[in-house]
């Protein structure tokens, strides 16, 4: 079994930075890709960012330029920066990853941007 844990939402000014990590604990044998989803009040959940195993990675138009994903594979850790956040940025934040054809997801975290 595998467990995820979000870290570092909260409550940010607009243009101001916040820096997401999540953790991958448990049987883990390989992790595929890493990623960030986010979803807002009344809206799907969307895909905010990706990283493969090889560190190819790939934004949703509207973050391009602010957020950037990376990895940590030794400590199976995957992080979001996200800079310049606007009020529609607003949403909770799930990091979910690709580990031997199983998704796995973690429970959020929520960043609220103030504008």
């Amino acid at each position: 079994q595998v467990q995820l844990v979000e870290s570092g939402g909260g409550l940010v000014q607009a243009g101001g930075s916040l820096r997401l990590s999540c953790a991958a604990s448990g049987t883990i044998f390989s992790i595929n890709t890493m990623a960030w989803y986010r979803q807002a009040p009344g809206n799907q959940r969307e895909l905010v960012a990706h990283i493969t195993s090889t560190g190819n990675t790939n934004y949703a138009d509207s973050v391009k330029g602010r957020f950037t994903i990376s990895r940590d594979n030794a400590k199976n850790t995957v992080y979001l920066q996200m800079n310049s956040l606007k009020s529609e940025d607003t949403a909770v934040y799930y990091c979910n990853i690709l580990s031997l054809s199983l998704r796995y997801w973690g429970p959020g975290t929520m960043v609220t941007v103030s504008s």
